[in-house]
């Protein structure tokens, strides 16, 4: 990527969300740059207000806004396919930060083709994951767009200096000295960071959760719901075939009323510290716990051990930003051809914050009751005696080294 070559006068596009960070960029932009702005606008779901929101960047100095419905592509494109690979970050993150990030990117190229700009800019600090993310994607697709990341050179050091600065310039920003906490939200899932959850010594305080119920306070009732799949992909909730953004926000809502999606972690940053993070992902947990259950049922015992070591290289690699890389398409080849059996009901029981598999069926299901069964069925218990002469022969055979070691 293209160290800056910008003049005044060139045009910069901005991945614009209406947070303080870049809200108080755009005019940033223009007084340091004395460059016109345009501020995209990426709409995953998170249920903003893009009108005010596109009012706020003109006001704050953007000639243009862009704001592009990107729901659908996000739900189908990135959120299922990285549900299909069962990807969790260190065990316990369901990547909704890190999956929506190379998204974005495209998009943002896409606008500065359009308008026909030289260089676009990201609100990500230094410190953090996204600027690898955005700029990885960017440089995939677009190396010869320069990038400006305000975090790396202002002389702001953090956000109460930035809320001063936006004070200063008059730009309206939500985030206060009493509830500093940095928000990412989508369709997927929200994030929490800063302010007190930065002492990992601290209890995550109540006022952080905006999204799910807390568990204790959820309903006394569990709920059954049945979740349907083709191929892999989520089609059905209770019978009922619904788009995919339909049924993720239906999801949301039977997660979040339970109280289910809620992680408090402690992560490793690509950038090489720990940083500490809350996550609810209600209908994201919902999800990966049955396709787990529908996995189960219908991959063999190889195919879903070698699945789970792709599951694990799979959330380095959206983690990490390689989200256009060759591995991960090619382990993505893997998935999908994996997932093509993929398809059947689980049912889960919603309950004070867990969402516990009940039962599965799948017309490739590769259980058979009469090879399972303890009464009679059709299997001759006298195979396994040779399958167990045969599976023990290697240590038959190392006890007899052994004994030549020691007689020697």
């Amino acid at each position: 990527m293209k160290k800056h070559t910008i003049k005044p006068g060139d045009l910069v596009v901005l991945a614009y969300s209406g947070g303080l960070d870049t809200s108080i960029i755009i005019p940033w932009l223009k007084e340091h740059y004395q460059v016109r702005v345009v501020a995209f606008c990426a709409d995953l779901g998170q249920g903003d207000d893009f009108e005010a929101i596109r009012a706020k960047a003109l006001a704050s100095g953007a000639e243009a806004v862009e704001v592009a419905d990107l729901r659908e592509r996000f739900v189908v494109d990135f959120a299922f396919p990285m549900l299909r690979s069962e990807a969790i970050y260190e065990g316990v993150y369901l990547l909704g930060t890190s999956i929506a990030r190379p998204l974005i990117a495209e998009a943002l190229v896409r606008v500065a083709r359009q308008y026909g700009a030289l260089a676009v800019a990201h609100g990500a600090t230094g410190k953090g994951n996204d600027q690898v993310r955005f700029e990885l994607g960017i440089r995939a697709l677009a190396p010869d767009l320069a990038v400006i990341a305000p975090w790396r050179e202002w002389e702001i050091t953090g956000r109460l200096q930035a809320m001063e600065y936006a004070k200063r310039h008059g730009v309206p920003v939500s985030a206060t000295p009493a509830s500093p906490y940095s928000r990412d939200q989508n369709i997927w899932h929200v994030s929490h960071e800063g302010g007190l959850l930065e002492d990992p010594a601290i209890p995550t305080p109540r006022d952080v959760y905006t999204w799910t119920a807390d568990p204790v306070a959820a309903p006394d009732t569990p709920e059954t719901i049945q979740i349907g799949f083709q191929s892999g992909n989520p089609i059905a909730l209770n019978g009922e075939n619904l788009d995919p953004v339909a049924l993720v926000e239906k999801l949301n809502a039977l997660g979040a009323r339970h109280g289910i999606g809620r992680v408090t972690m402690v992560e490793n940053r690509l950038v090489g510290m720990k940083s500490r993070g809350v996550y609810e992902t209600p209908g994201g947990t919902l999800l990966y716990a049955a396709h787990s259950a529908l996995t189960a049922l219908t991959w063999d015992r190889e195919t879903r051990a070698f699945a789970a070591e792709v599951a694990l290289r799979m959330a380095r690699l959206i983690y990490d930003g390689w989200w256009f890389s060759a591995l991960r398409e090619s382990l993505s080849a893997f998935v999908d051809r994996a997932n093509l059996v993929v398809t059947g009901e689980v049912t889960l029981s919603l309950y004070k914050g867990q969402a516990t598999h009940q039962a599965a069926t799948s017309p490739y299901s590769l259980y058979s009751e009469d090879l399972a069964t303890f009464d009679g069925g059709d299997y001759d218990h006298q195979d396994a005696e040779g399958f167990i002469r045969l599976f023990g022969l290697p240590m038959a055979m190392r006890h007899a080294q052994l004994e030549r070691i020691q007689n020697s």
